[in-house]
């Protein structure tokens, strides 16, 4: 008898590990729910929590309860079920960021997304979007397929998304009326069609009645599919279309070899590495093989997409932190201009040509965007002609980043294809991205060394190649002093030229007016001159008001370090305009010039400036002799 139980005892032991080590072991699949504002998408989420928690808890209840009449202890079983914001939500109206839930079933884990409804928040949306897997459009029933169901459709597909589920929710408070149902269907499936969606599943539920979410509905009998739940259990999670399996992992963390361990950090993108296998470094293209795959674990014989790692190389490589370790053959391409998609994020509108940091994977640039070459109406998917984009616009344009970096199209990598766009002043994502492919002209232009170098330039000059950058509201005498400046340095035999804001309109810039895109134009254009110019061993002086921190910046990095010298050429709005030498503060503020600097467009003056003239308390001559023997001091 005794052995009997034990036996009995072992067996339920036996069935609860089995049980565990299963849970364990599931597959996850993340999924997002999006929508218009007020179509239930919270409430579908909170019935998913609890039905699951009740689906789960019956089955512990039953493990319990077979272990106590085995007389063995019961064991702690953990399962994921994270219920928050929800009750935040329903007191605010709304939801107003990505809130993410963690509930499991007999046959699968789950990580939902509930996303915020209102267009303000699409940016929340895409955040959810951006790793899911499968996504579930809540309709509302009562409303139909709204203009913020279309965004959040065509985001949806445009971010990779090929599992849609159309949940047509609360389908209570329309009787369970099945031609509007199908109503609905057939409009979503035209739009969907135009999109580019091919297969979809359509649902009809009550979330809040729980109707078709675990099991099917008595009271929609003429519905003969799946539930809601039973789907998401039984779908299959296979590698996207297009998705390449060959090896890849962008470079996060760099162990130092100072510690006698030198290894490469970082999360595999696509395909498996094995030690032994040959490997590329991008994008300096040097190939090494993988020596071992270290993980806290211990090491692995083989490590696949998902999974996070460290590579030890057979042999010492230069790489770097936003690098990325790729299969050796085929290697991915790099380029640094592209046809993109672009969704912007932000509440000021895009600015063709002003500099942002561009996030790719692990990799940090500096980029800047070209004119759109078109906005995407989320209606109708036509193309409207644009020169910039607003809050939760959508468009193409072209991308250019400062130098190359290797990339894949989103359509095939997620990690290398898509990427986020970072104010450089406020550190605010204000755009996110697709690559589609890199332009021919990127390939096709190669840097062609040359014998005689920019060093070698300056030295036969005997001098120091510099930007002389002065920046100031118009009138403040910037330049004056400019012309005071290259006068003193010419006079002791140094090689300059001075570039006038006013000079370079008549010409190079003719084309541009004072709109906030051009002015930033403008000064993307002088800062290639000037870079060219130092290239010469050239001293270069500017004069431009360059109202924006941005753009400064930008062509601060654009030199050498040390080669660019702010000057902040400092008097207040209300000196200049008693100066008023040429007449423009008075038509400015009489209404007959349009975005002038101080008056109806802002100035961002500079922070930590290398120089700083007051020029109400200094006269021109002293503000020169000033920058001269600074100038001297920077080794001229």
């Amino acid at each position: 008898m005794k052995n009997q139980m034990y036996k009995a005892g072992s067996q339920a032991n036996e069935d609860i590990d089995v049980y565990l080590d299963r849970n364990q072991n599931k597959s996850v699949l993340r999924f997002i729910t999006c929508g218009s504002v007020g179509d239930g998408k919270s409430t579908l989420v909170g019935r998913l929590l609890y039905e699951s928690k009740m689906l789960f808890q019956d089955q512990l209840t039953q493990l319990e309860e077979d272990s106590k009449k085995l007389g063995t202890r019961g064991q702690d079983i953990d399962f994921a079920l994270l219920v928050d914001g929800l009750s935040a939500q329903r007191d605010q109206g709304i939801t107003i960021d990505v809130t993410y839930h963690f509930f499991a079933t007999q046959k699968r884990r789950f990580i939902v997304a509930d996303t915020p409804g209102h267009e303000q928040y699409t940016r929340n949306m895409i955040t959810g979007a951006s790793t899911a897997q499968l996504a579930v459009i809540v309709i509302d029933a009562c409303k139909g397929v709204l203009e913020q169901s279309r965004r959040h459709i065509y985001l949806c597909h445009l971010l990779g998304i090929r599992n849609i589920v159309l949940a047509v929710n609360k389908m209570d408070l329309i009787g369970y009326d099945q031609s509007v149902f199908e109503a609905i269907v057939s409009d979503y499936t035209e739009f969907a069609t135009i999109v580019g969606i091919s297969e979809h599943i359509a649902i009809p539920i009550s979330g809040f009645r729980g109707d078709n979410i675990v099991a099917c509905s008595d009271s929609m009998a003429w519905y003969t599919g799946l539930p809601l739940l039973a789907h998401l259990e039984a779908l299959e999670l296979e590698h996207r279309s297009g998705m390449p399996q060959d090896f890849c992992m962008p470079v996060q963390w760099i162990n130092s070899p100072h510690s006698g361990f030198r290894g490469f950090s970082g999360r595999i993108a696509s395909g498996t590495i094995e030690p032994g296998d040959e490997v590329r470094i991008l994008p300096s293209a040097r190939t090494s093989k993988v020596d071992r795959i270290v993980t806290f674990d211990g090491d692995l014989n083989k490590a696949s997409a998902g999974q996070s790692i460290t590579l030890t190389l057979n042999e010492e490589v230069d790489c770097s932190r936003g690098q990325i370790i790729t299969a050796a053959a085929p290697p991915l391409e790099v380029a640094d201009q592209f046809e993109i998609t672009l969704i912007w994020m932000d509440e000021k509108a895009l600015l063709p040509g002003r500099s942002y940091y561009l996030k790719i994977g692990t990799q940090m640039v500096s980029a800047s965007l070209a004119e759109p070459k078109y906005q995407v109406n989320v209606n109708t998917l036509g193309h409207t002609a644009t020169k910039t984009l607003e809050l939760n616009e959508i468009g193409v344009t072209t991308l250019t980043t400062e130098r190359p970096i290797p990339f894949a199209p989103f359509a095939k990598n997620r990690t290398l294809g898509g990427f986020i766009l970072i104010d450089k002043m406020t550190n605010a994502t204000v755009g996110a991205g697709l690559i589609k492919f890199a332009l021919r002209r990127a390939q096709n232009i190669h840097w062609q060394p040359t014998d005689v170098t920019r060093d070698h330039r300056a030295q036969l000059k005997k001098q120091k190649a510099i930007v002389l950058w002065m920046t100031g509201l118009s009138g403040s005498g910037k330049s004056t002093i400019a012309n005071a400046v290259e006068l003193k340095l010419t006079q002791i035999n140094r090689h300059t030229f001075l570039l006038d804001g006013d000079n370079v309109r008549h010409g190079l810039n003719k084309d541009l007016g004072f709109t906030e895109a051009d002015r930033i134009e403008n000064i993307r254009r002088v800062g290639e001159v000037a870079k060219l110019m130092t290239d010469a061993g050239l001293i270069v002086i500017t004069a431009f008001i360059s109202p924006f921190k941005s753009e400064r910046e930008m062509v601060r990095n654009m030199m050498e370090d040390g080669e660019f010298i702010e000057v902040f050429i400092d008097a207040p709005l209300s000196a200049v305009e008693k100066r008023d030498v040429k007449g423009l503060y008075a038509k400015a503020r009489a209404g007959q010039l349009a975005n002038f600097t101080g008056i109806d467009s802002p100035y961002e003056a500079p922070e930590n400036p290398e120089i700083r003239i007051d020029t109400t308390q200094t006269t021109i001559d002293e503000a020169a002799q000033i920058i001269f023997e600074a100038i001297l001091k920077f080794g001229n």
